[in-house]
């Protein structure tokens, strides 16, 4: 099958594109997937970089978003047949979905929204559970609260989704070029990160109350410069690391900190395509690029400034 394979940590360059890439088989409890399309996360990245880390080492294939065909069942597989079209983010290992065929294990698979192009469905998994497990699970966002959300990209315009399907007043700082799609997803307030870091119009929006929840897709000191914007009680949660700096002052407002690294079950996708299905969460797509041009999507992603997904389509 065709693939693009990392061979050692590095660049981009790192990633070639083969066409004899032995077809992988499903085993007790797992389906092999004909891949539609995946698209490139940050996450990606770090693993072409330094992939041991994450358990990963070369030769690999990359990609942990997938939108395609059910191809084959493995024993013991009862809720998922050949024919079915399937969306999921796969675990990070050597056998990613930058390529024709995936395997992952069946319990992380669901059914795709009818709805949903495979371009469309493939933007979702990964960034969205993202976002639900960061403000529903861990920070326990609830109707009437707001949240302060850091970053509008990937992860940070499905937040503002969330959030707003929540009931939650939204404050995003993020992009100037993000601001008329982030409105329309749900956002109360719009703030260029060139600008401010939001902290005025969460007081504004709050009568000077300040925001229930911080959530953190950026990094460096975001959070810090976030603890005058905080409420009593407020919960931070970060997908990019610690606090960042001094983090005495937030203690002073009982406010709770909250690391996460989003965790993969089918149930989890079960939501996020019960918010497709109700009209309440819909992807952005910066850009669709065929297989062999992931190297050149790594790159974009390095760079910045991407605003929405990118998908690849072997």
């Amino acid at each position: 099958m065709r693939a693009i394979v990392l061979d050692q940590f590095g660049s981009p360059d790192a990633l070639s594109l083969r066409n004899d890439v032995a077809e992988p088989t499903p085993g007790p409890g797992q389906v092999l997937v004909r891949v539609h399309a995946t698209s490139v996360n940050p996450v990606d990245t770090k693993v072409r970089q330094r992939g041991g880390d994450y358990g990963v080492e070369p030769p690999a294939i990359l990609g942990y978003d997938v939108s395609g065909v059910v191809e084959g069942v493995g024993d013991d597989v009862e809720d998922l047949v050949e024919g079915d079209e399937v969306f999921y983010t796969a675990e990070i290992n050597a056998e990613g979905a930058y390529a024709e065929l995936h395997v992952e294990n069946a319990d992380i698979v669901v059914v795709k929204p009818h709805d949903l192009t495979h371009t469309e469905a493939a933007a979702i998994p990964l960034a969205a559970s993202t976002a639900w497990q960061a403000l529903i699970d861990r920070a326990g966002l609830e109707l009437g609260e707001t949240v302060l959300i850091h970053g509008g990209g990937g992860v940070g315009h499905f937040a503002v989704q969330i959030a707003h399907a929540a009931g939650a007043r939204v404050v995003v700082v993020g992009s100037a070029e993000m601001e008329d799609a982030l409105l329309d997803f749900g956002a109360d307030a719009f703030v260029d990160y060139r600008q401010s870091d939001g902290t005025g119009a969460v007081l504004d929006l709050t009568d000077g109350v300040g925001a229930d929840v911080v959530f953190d897709t950026v990094g460096g000191d975001t959070l810090v410069k976030s603890i005058p914007a905080l409420a009593p009680r407020a919960r931070l949660v970060s997908i990019v690391g610690d606090a960042g700096g001094d983090f005495g002052r937030a203690y002073q407002k009982n406010a709770a900190f909250f690391p996460m690294m989003m965790e993969r079950s089918g149930g989890m996708m079960e939501r996020i395509a019960g918010l497709v299905e109700t009209g309440d969460l819909e992807p952005l797509v910066a850009d669709v690029l065929p297989l062999a041009d992931a190297a050149d999507a790594h790159r974009r992603i390095q760079e910045g400034g991407v605003h929405g997904k990118l998908v690849l389509t072997p």
